[in-house]
């Protein structure tokens, strides 16, 4: 079961606590910390994206990095991000009506509101998985596949994401869901999303996951946006390799080939950030200061004055 890994402190008082799991492994994938429960399997959310980016790349997706990045995204829907989805879309002969994805504002609050503003409407294209949609369409034709059904379970290009997630993690999906976007969601441990991002940011990649590793490492504002915690954590540490996820997943892989994945329960972002960044500080010795700024980063207000923060509720 999850366990209290973030501390809500106001004015000196602890109103409130955040409940998670999180695990450690080295470069082997062998865990070598953990809180929590880490072998129950979960929903990595948008932390799958490099396997599924990977399932792609493995059928023959030929993108440049920066749209590579963009393809295992969670972009803000800034204007560069929307310029590489048609870029990738057109790459395949395909325009926007195409993506399945439920048409939503950007991801970014900036981002949506210049298009409220501006009177524009809610589009698919603005959805911050149509990068990772736009791709799935461009492998699916590439390969032949249906471009109506990609999203189905059973189609070619799903049957080669579980394919992917079951070598990479090491483990058997157990359950298959629905992803926020309308993508299949495949189930995992938290150990074996850990063990993922060891994979791909450590020495011991494959050639197609350094492909990735290389893309996101050097284009991480596709991978998120110009504003986004994730983004700012890989420019701020050398050969980290870095995916959120909806409900508080992250996953986190340095480029000694250790890595890290947590959950927190409530879905809870403030929690995340600070849980991930005393780990990587505290557990996984990295010295940073973005890791130290985002430590500190989630601060509480009380009539605009700071009364107090979220903390670690544990210690190593």
């Amino acid at each position: 079961m999850s366990v209290p890994v973030a501390y809500v402190v106001r004015s000196g008082l602890v109103e409130g606590a955040h409940f998670g799991s999180a695990v450690v492994v080295d470069d082997q994938g062998k865990v070598e910390w953990s809180i929590g429960d880490v072998t129950s399997a979960m929903f990595p959310r948008s932390s799958n994206k490099l396997m599924q980016g990977l399932a792609m790349v493995r059928n023959g997706l030929p993108l440049k990095n920066e749209l590579l990045a963009l393809a295992c995204a969670s972009h803000s829907g800034e204007d560069f991000h929307l310029d590489g989805v048609r870029d990738i879309l057109n790459g395949a002969n395909l325009d926007t009506d195409s993506l399945k994805c439920p048409p939503d504002w950007p991801l970014d609050e900036i981002e949506r509101d210049t298009f409220l503003a501006a009177g524009m409407g809610k589009s698919a294209l603005y959805m911050n998985c149509s990068g990772k949609h736009s791709a799935m369409l461009f492998t699916s034709v590439l390969n032949g596949w249906d471009t109506e059904t990609y999203l189905k379970p059973n189609h070619p290009m799903q049957v080669a994401c579980r394919e992917t997630i079951e070598s990479v993690t090491g483990e058997k999906v157990q359950h298959i869901g629905v992803d926020g976007c309308g993508a299949p969601l495949m189930s995992m441990s938290l150990t074996g999303l850990a063990r993922s991002f060891s994979q791909f940011a450590g020495p011991a990649a494959d050639s197609d996951q350094k492909k990735i590793a290389t893309a996101i490492r050097e284009n991480p504002q596709y991978l998120g946006g110009t504003r986004r915690d994730v983004t700012k954590l890989m420019q701020g540490v050398p050969g980290l390799v870095a995916k959120d996820g909806a409900e508080a997943v992250y996953g986190i892989g340095l480029g000694d080939g250790r890595a890290l994945a947590i959950k927190i329960e409530d879905g809870a972002d403030r929690a995340r950030i600070v849980v991930a960044m005393s780990i990587l500080q505290k557990v996984m010795g990295v010295v940073s200061q973005e890791v130290e700024r985002q430590l500190d980063s989630q601060e509480l207000f009380g009539g605009g004055v700071h009364v107090g923060k979220v903390i670690p509720a544990f210690s190593v």
